[in-house]
Order: C-alpha cells, then sequence, then structure tokens
C-alpha cells in the first residue's frame, strides 16, 4: 500500500470519531499548554531578576555583616559580627581602588500623613545613595551631605510609600510633613519605581532619610546594614574586594588565619545565586507540567487498543487484501502521531494566550522562547511515537483469518 493512501486512511479514521479524537488530544493539550506557560513563567522572572541585578551597576559591591560562631552555634542577633560607621569612614579614607562609599542603616517604622497611617522600611543613608544605587527621581530632590552632617529632618519616599498613603501625583506629597516614629519630616524628593525585584523585597517601598538623622534621631544605632561601594571599573573588581577585606580586616583587629567576620558580594555573585534558583524552579514547574503530557500519552495509547480492538475485523479485510504488516502499522502510528501532534498545536497557542494573559492581567513577567515551543511540540511528537508503537504493533500482529473471524 503507498503512504500516501496510508495517511488517507489513517486521517479517515480521525475524522469518523471526531468527539473521541478531540477528547483523546486533550490530555496533550493541557500538558504542552502547561509547559509553555510555565517556561514562559520561569524565564520572564529569571529575565526580571537578571535585569534588576544588572540595573544596579556590574561595578557594585556590598559588604554586609558576616555570622561569628561560639559553642553554641551562630551567635544571636545582639552578640554577631556588626559593622559601624566607623567601618565606612575607614573605607572612605583609606579606600584607594574605589570610587564611592555609602554606608546604609534600615528599620520597618510607622510612617503618619495627616490622616493616614504605614509600615514603610526607613533607609538611612548618605547623598550619594541615587548615584551608587541607580535611582532616579519622579519629583523634587535628594537630600545634600550638609544635610546629612546637620542630621536634618528631610525624607525622599518611595511611589509604593505614595500609594499606601493614598496619594497618586509624586507632587502632592513635596514639601508636606510626615511623621516617622512621631518624629515630623520634611519631604523634598519621590523615587522612581524600581520594581518589585522579590516578594520579602520591594525597593519602591521605602523611605531614605540622612544617615546621621537615622543614626541619632530615628534608629538610635551605630550599627549599619550594609556598606556598597563602587569599583572603579569591572576589571578592578578583585582588587577593590581585596582593597576592602584588608582595610575591613584591620579595622576589626582581626589576626591572621581568623575569617573575615563580614561578607563581600558582588553582583555577578547575586546574579548567579538568583539564576540557578529561578532555574531550579522552572525546570520544577515544567517537571510538574510535563505529568499532563505523560497521562495524555497514557490516554493515547488507551484509545488506540479500544480503537485496535474495534477495528479486527477492517485490519483483517485490509490484510486480506495484501496489506503489509508495516502498512498496518504505519497507519495506526500515523493516527497516534497526528493526535500529539494537533494536541502540541493547539497546546502552544494555548500556552502562549495563557503567558500573555498572566502578564497583562497580574503584571508578571514572562518570557515565551522558541526553545520551549520546539521542545514541547517534539516532546508531542515523541509521546505519539511512544505511545502509539503498541497499539500499532498490535494491530500489525493480527492475523488475518482470526481478524475476519472477529465479531
Amino acid at each position: 500500500m503507498l503512504f500516501g493512501e496510508t495517511f488517507r486512511v489513517a486521517l479517515g479514521a480521525l475524522r469518523a470519531n471526531k468527539l473521541r479524537s478531540l477528547l483523546t488530544m486533550l490530555g496533550i493539550v493541557i500538558g504542552v499548554g502547561s509547559v509553555i506557560a510555565m517556561i514562559a513563567l520561569g524565564t520572564g522572572a529569571q529575565s526580571a531578576v537578571k535585569d534588576r541585578i544588572t540595573a544596579l551597576g556590574t561595578t557594585l559591591l556590598t559588604v554586609s555583616p558576616g555570622q561569628m560562631f561560639g559553642r553554641g552555634g551562630v551567635s544571636s542577633v545582639d552578640d554577631r559580627a556588626k559593622l559601624t560607621m566607623k567601618d565606612a569612614v575607614a573605607l572612605e579614607e583609606r579606600g584607594t581602588s574605589f570610587t564611592a562609599v555609602q554606608p546604609e542603616m534600615s528599620r520597618t517604622l510607622q510612617v503618619q500623613y495627616l490622616n493616614k497611617n504605614t509600615n514603610s522600611s526607613i533607609t538611612g543613608t548618605t547623598a550619594n545613595y541615587l548615584v551608587v544605587r541607580k535611582y532616579e527621581l519622579a519629583a523634587g530632590r535628594m537630600f545634600s551631605s550638609a544635610e546629612d552632617n546637620a542630621k536634618a529632618r528631610v525624607a525622599v519616599v518611595g511611589p509604593e510609600v505614595l500609594k499606601n498613603l493614598g496619594l497618586e501625583s509624586p507632587y502632592a506629597i513635596l514639601d508636606e510633613q510626615i511623621r516617622i516614629r512621631g518624629i515630623q519630616f520634611t519631604v523634598v524628593g519621590v523615587l522612581k519605581s524600581k520594581g518589585q525585584s522579590s516578594p520579602w523585597a520591594n525597593p519602591d517601598d521605602q523611605i531614605l532619610v540622612p544617615l546621621n538623622t537615622a543614626r541619632f534621631r530615628v534608629i538610635g544605632s551605630d550599627r549599619i546594614r550594609s556598606i556598597s561601594v563602587l569599583a572603579k571599573s569591572e576589571a578592578q573588581i578583585p582588587e577593590t574586594m581585596a582593597d576592602i577585606q584588608k582595610i575591613l580586616r584591620r579595622e576589626h583587629k582581626l589576626r591572621q588565619g581568623r575569617p573575615d567576620d563580614f561578607t563581600i558580594r558582588n553582583q555577578s555573585d547575586f546574579l548567579s545565586t538568583f539564576a540557578e534558583t529561578t532555574v531550579v524552579f522552572t525546570y520544577l514547574l515544567a517537571g510538574i507540567a510535563a505529568v499532563s503530557l505523560l497521562v495524555g500519552g497514557i490516554g493515547i495509547m488507551n484509545i488506540m487498543l479500544v480503537s485496535v480492538t474495534e477495528r479486527t475485523r477492517e485490519i483483517g479485510v485490509r490484510k486480506a487484501l495484501g496489506a503489509t504488516r508495516f502498512n498496518i502499522l504505519f497507519q495506526f502510528l500515523i493516527e497516534a502521531v497526528v493526535l500529539c501532534l494537533l494536541g502540541g498545536l493547539v497546546g502552544i497557542l494555548l500556552g502562549g494566550g495563557v503567558a500573555t494573559w498572566l502578564s497583562n492581567a497580574f503584571e508578571w513577567n514572562t518570557q515565551i522562547s522558541s526553545s520551549s515551543v520546539v521542545m514541547a511540540f517534539g516532546f508531542s511528537a515523541l509521546v505519539g511515537v511512544v505511545f502509539g508503537v503498541w497499539p500499532a504493533r498490535r494491530a500489525a500482529r493480527l492475523d488475518p483469518i482470526s481478524a475476519l473471524r472477529y465479531e
């Protein structure tokens, strides 16, 4: 039997049972659609994290307190290693391989504006915060070094704080008075949105105040959460990290052989860590979605076995008329593969539509990659071959005389 005629017979059998064919394809449609949508979510999240970390600057280094280990394990928060203003001053005065030092301290406190209240992260920092952290202003200005030295009660608020206080325009709060921990501050600027980089840290939900104001009037502590340092160039990052390490070890009086009680991270470290995490979650989501493809393949095999049983007499007639074992096997294999390929095509459209809808409706970052489409489509074809072989071989091996006698 010619290949063209085999194709026509196979497609005719599918058209003769339209409802069964559609229901059989449903498992493949859901499986492929789920794989496409889940990979789009994972890839979009990975791309968003990469863009936000890169936006901070590739030469940015972050120094944070390390852990101290005692007899009982890791020390408590109060007893653990710490960074202080002396460390920041030492880096600024002795550093030779970096261009800027930006210390900061932070605490979540209550903020009041007129009759509205909200809790926000109060960040005490220096006047070079916008330059070091790559922020821009939507309105107003950044406080100056003179205001920092004078412990002025001025503040620069993030856009999320405006929403929490019931305001829409950034100009509505400029030169207005807010209260932080009961202390009155004048708003001199509003930050542009950076976008939420993670569920637990929203850079838009913060209020910047001068470091000395936070240190002596708001937080009342000399401890610093982190120190950001800008290297002169990417090539000089190793030299800058060595310079920071040398200065802080001397400042903390650490003898040779003792480990550092601080941690220095660069943006590539953060980027690789987040990338590895999002890749794992992407594979996890895709693996869960691939289970639907497996279930769909089993459904196709089941339906094809039923089809072989129902069409036993037809197979006997075709064998008696000269159809070879290969013709019969090829026909049933074509039916299974066509079902999977059609289901894969519809699933790709469905998955792309779901990913687009999630992006528009919930503002989630989604990114449909061509590799995921090719992989899902190829996998659906593979499912058709793998799960169609057994029913096809069973049909091909039927004895024509026994098949003709089958009722």
